[in-house]
């Protein structure tokens, strides 16, 4: 019976947090839930949470209000940071940012301090870079250098692993130096000339690699970015993922991005931060003049893999777009449209254009950030990347 009760209570509690301060009626709150309380109806509905508890008022429908002051609302932030998990503080935050346009708000560096770092507000951060004022700038950087350090700890070791495994080794050959045989592929090929009456294992033929010349990248990587507004997630990844490939020697990696002009940042490939305060979020989209200028730095087609990453809504001229995707393909340049890289699921899209560029040898479908690493290794070992993306559950070109 306690435990019917004790499950009411709660179901009773989740209630009145869900529906707000018009639901009264359903239960009271004990002085955290106030504060969550608070919280949310400042946020989705009440107006601005009270001085001092944060608690929200109980009249009138929820409409969204945190007042226009920095203290307001680095009060609110507090709040929502002691009170909700991460996952659902960077929520609150974007909303706060969307729906309140508190953007003006973030230059101020007491209150950037004071929000939850995660790869939306980065994206923000980026889009203000040329209005952020002095006193705010160290604050700024500092933000987007911990969201850049945290992506780089989770993937940086996985793709830099995946594109080794794919490219980093020499060609396989039957007439190794000693010190390049690979003794276990070698024993696992006689293993048919074992002698067991005096245990011994007869090798016929040695199996190694070719040494490489260290000083020439096996492939080069051309990553193409769409910097428009709807885009900013795929730029922040982008930009750590090119820096992790560029400490790579087997790798050249060149990274450009483009809205209505084209801007080759593969000179600051070294440090993903400045990368990204040299990007310019928003604006229009020539994908065609983006591909060209692409097409322009490729050397050896087939060594090369060229990465689109675009919503694909083209303000340039698509028939020309398709012919330069048409030659590039035909080149043997691996080239794939990524409509995504991000962690939000796939975005609004060209569905017809995606399609098309698919039926001409480009797959296109998103991607999240931790299936990029193979992604990249299936397509440096020229394999089937459409192929690869339909076999993890990806839908390709619709």
């Amino acid at each position: 019976m306690t435990e019917v009760v004790a499950q009411d209570s709660e179901r009773a509690r989740r209630w009145r947090l869900l529906l707000g301060p018009a639901a009264e009626c359903v239960g009271g709150l004990s002085e955290d839930d106030q504060r969550r309380d608070g919280a949310l109806t400042g946020l989705y509905g009440g107006g601005a949470p009270p001085e001092g508890t944060g608690g929200g008022g109980s009249e009138g429908k929820r409409s969204a209000g945190l007042g226009s002051s920095a203290p307001v609302l680095h009060r609110w932030l507090g709040d929502v940071r002691k009170y909700f998990p991460t996952s659902v503080v960077q929520v609150m935050q974007r909303d706060a940012v969307d729906k309140l346009g508190l953007r003006q708000l973030l230059l101020e560096p007491e209150l950037l301090s004071s929000v939850e770092p995660d790869v939306s507000l980065v994206g923000t951060l980026v889009s203000l870079s040329s209005a952020i004022p002095a006193r705010t700038r160290d604050t700024a950087r500092a933000v987007v250098r911990k969201v850049v350090e945290d992506i780089e700890r989770r993937l940086a070791d996985r793709l830099v692993a995946a594109v080794r495994g794919a490219v980093d080794h020499g060609r396989r050959t039957r007439r190794p130096r000693p010190s390049d045989v690979d003794w276990p592929t070698t024993i696992k090929a006689n293993l048919r000339h074992y002698q067991p009456e005096q245990r011994t294992l007869v090798v016929e033929n040695l199996l190694g690699r070719k040494r490489r010349n260290r000083s020439a990248a096996l492939r080069d990587v051309v990553l193409l970015v769409d910097q428009s507004g709807s885009m900013a997630e795929s730029v922040v990844y982008s930009a750590v993922m090119g820096a992790s490939l560029a400490s790579l020697k087997s790798i050249d990696t060149k990274l450009v991005v483009f809205d209505t002009e084209v801007a080759d940042l593969t000179e600051t490939l070294d440090d993903p931060v400045d990368l990204l305060f040299s990007t310019q979020l928003g604006g229009g989209t020539d994908i065609n003049r983006a591909v060209a200028y692409g097409q322009s730095l490729v050397t050896r087609p087939t060594d090369t893999v060229m990465v689109l990453i675009s919503d694909l809504y083209e303000g340039g001229v698509a028939h020309e777009l398709q012919r330069r995707v048409r030659e590039l393909v035909a080149s043997g340049v691996t080239l794939v449209v990524l409509l995504a890289l991000s962690d939000s699921g796939t975005p609004a899209y060209d569905h017809e254009l995606a399609a098309k560029l698919t039926a001409l040898g480009a797959p296109a479908f998103a991607c999240t950030p931790d299936r990029f690493p193979d992604l990249l290794a299936t397509a440096l070992r020229r394999e089937d990347v459409a192929t690869w993306a339909e076999q993890s559950g990806i839908p390709v070109g619709r």
